[in-house]
């Protein structure tokens, strides 16, 4: 991957023919918040206006962090979208975008009828899941653990520390009945 830094942000953009995006993911939050307010959806005023990027989450795309101190919002949303079509993008913050709305904080009735309107306005997908297929980007799964039979070879992956990883004796492949022995220690992650 290559690594670019545009307007404070470090974007990602995938080597070889791949289509370079250096949109700066500020100015698509700003144009997701102009999207919802012409269609008069009560966006708060009080949300950030520098989306922070998640380099670590694997399990969503986006989140939405409020602090009731403030009364302000933080979006969030995770690195592998910036290597996304700007569509999916916009998406992801579109989605939490509504979580800013009055009585949004879920994904209840009033947060579905939001995401319709931006859905047909806009040409969205928004639903209260996606899958990296559904958003056109690759699978960020971390492998910190390998188990591998030593019969037959198959390869059980893991991400954490569970008995299976701590005690491998304990258990038999369930494809031969093969004892498991760890390949891959703590430390030894990888990205797949």
């Amino acid at each position: 991957m290559e690594r670019e830094e545009v307007a404070g942000q470090l974007s990602l953009y995938a080597e070889g023919g791949a289509e370079r995006r250096p949109w700066p993911v500020d100015e698509l939050l700003q144009e997701v918040v102009a999207q919802a307010r012409a269609l008069n959806i009560p966006v708060s005023d009080k949300i950030q206006t520098h989306v922070r990027i998640n380099r670590r989450a694997m399990g969503r795309f986006g989140a939405c962090f409020v602090n009731r101190r403030e009364g302000t919002f933080q979006i969030e949303i995770s690195d592998v979208l910036l290597t996304a079509e700007k569509k999916a993008c916009c998406q992801t913050l579109a989605h939490e975008v509504l979580h800013t709305c009055y009585g949004c904080q879920n994904h209840k009735k009033r947060w579905h009828h939001y995401a319709q309107m931006m859905n047909e306005a806009y040409g969205y997908r928004i639903e209260r899941t996606d899958s990296p297929e559904s958003l056109g980007v690759a699978r960020k799964d971390v492998v910190r653990y390998l188990l591998r039979c030593t019969a037959c070879g198959v390869e059980i992956p893991r991400a954490r520390k569970s008995r299976l990883v701590t005690h491998p004796e304990d258990y038999r492949c369930a494809k031969c009945g093969g004892h498991l022995e760890v390949q891959l220690p703590k430390g030894g992650a990888r990205e797949t």
